[in-house]
């Protein structure tokens, strides 16, 4: 099989102190099953990444971005996939909340965001933005199982 490459946008939604997080429960063989991240998805052919952004929103969420925040690049390196993920944040957005089909959508505080079952990898960029870094890249290498086996910040391993 040859090497495989993807790129994908994830957003986290803010408010009140909270992210809209999305539990995938329901899309059948989903790399993401019963995990908690964010909203976003894969980038359609002649797409830019802001393009992808506001559809994946406001199809998962119904809501409209006015405005967002680009935070980071996140490599993630799994089998012979490499996806390319293009990280934001956004606090100005508009519409009213729809039931996803991809999962169930809960505002949860950010700082309990670490007890719910996510990825690893997502507590480092969770970190990353909690910290207010300014615009990173990061490189997460998962084995076979799913188990983090390398964290590259900024090019420097950690």
């Amino acid at each position: 099989m040859a090497d495989k490459m993807i790129n994908t946008t994830l957003c986290y939604l803010e408010r009140d102190g909270k992210y809209l997080m999305l539990h995938r429960t329901k899309k059948e063989g989903d790399i993401n099953k019963d995990k908690w991240i964010g909203v976003g998805g894969k980038c359609e052919a002649g797409e830019s990444p802001e393009e992808c952004l506001r559809r994946e929103v406001y199809e998962e969420t119904g809501y409209t971005l006015s405005g967002h925040s680009f935070r980071g690049i996140v490599t993630f390196v799994y089998g012979d996939i490499t996806e390319y993920m293009f990280l934001f944040t956004s606090d100005r957005f508009s519409g009213e909340q729809k039931v996803c089909d991809e999962g169930d959508l809960v505002w949860v505080d950010m700082d309990k965001v670490y007890d719910l079952p996510i990825w690893e990898g997502d507590k480092v960029f969770l970190k990353l933005l909690k910290e207010g870094t300014g615009f990173f890249s990061l490189k997460l290498k998962y084995d076979d199982n799913g188990k983090l086996i390398q964290t590259v910040v900024n090019g420097t391993d950690r």
